[in-house]
């Protein structure tokens, strides 16, 4: 079902233009953000603004209809990070080049990794937005 463009508003206003999980900006990836259901529809997720998000086509594509992953940590199989309900800050931190995203817990070491959030083409990327002082986004 497609998003209506009210709730894609408010989202896109409450994410603050930016991908939930990885926090890409619109600005930054050059497209236009992806409407992610958290709980996808397919297992029941409705489009309603606490199980929507904006995500980067990145963080979208990686995650498709996934709900879980594994914790590389402690083997154990986890939830993703719930962008709605759970706070970037306690789960993620930036390396000290500020390209890197490094998972806190089981949820950001497990979304991290599904999601390839430090593959070497965004890590390249965010090198470039870091020198020029766009990145990274206040948490």
């Amino acid at each position: 079902m497609p998003v209506s463009r009210t709730l894609r508003t408010l989202i896109a206003e409450r994410d603050k233009r930016r991908c939930a999980y990885c926090l890409t900006t619109e600005e930054n990836c050059g497209l236009r953000m992806h409407v992610d259901h958290i709980i996808p529809e397919v297992a029941g997720g409705l489009s309603a603004p606490d199980n929507v998000c904006l995500a980067c086509f990145s963080c979208n594509v990686a995650k498709a209809a996934q709900q879980t992953a594994v914790d590389p940590l402690t083997g154990e199989t986890v939830p993703f990070f719930h962008p709605v309900q759970q706070r970037w800050r306690d789960h993620f931190a930036w390396d000290e080049s500020k390209t890197q995203i490094i998972g806190l817990t089981a949820y950001g070491r497990a979304t991290v990794e599904a999601l390839q959030m430090n593959n070497a083409t965004v890590v390249r990327a965010r090198r470039r937005w870091v020198s020029a002082g766009w990145h990274p986004p206040d948490t």
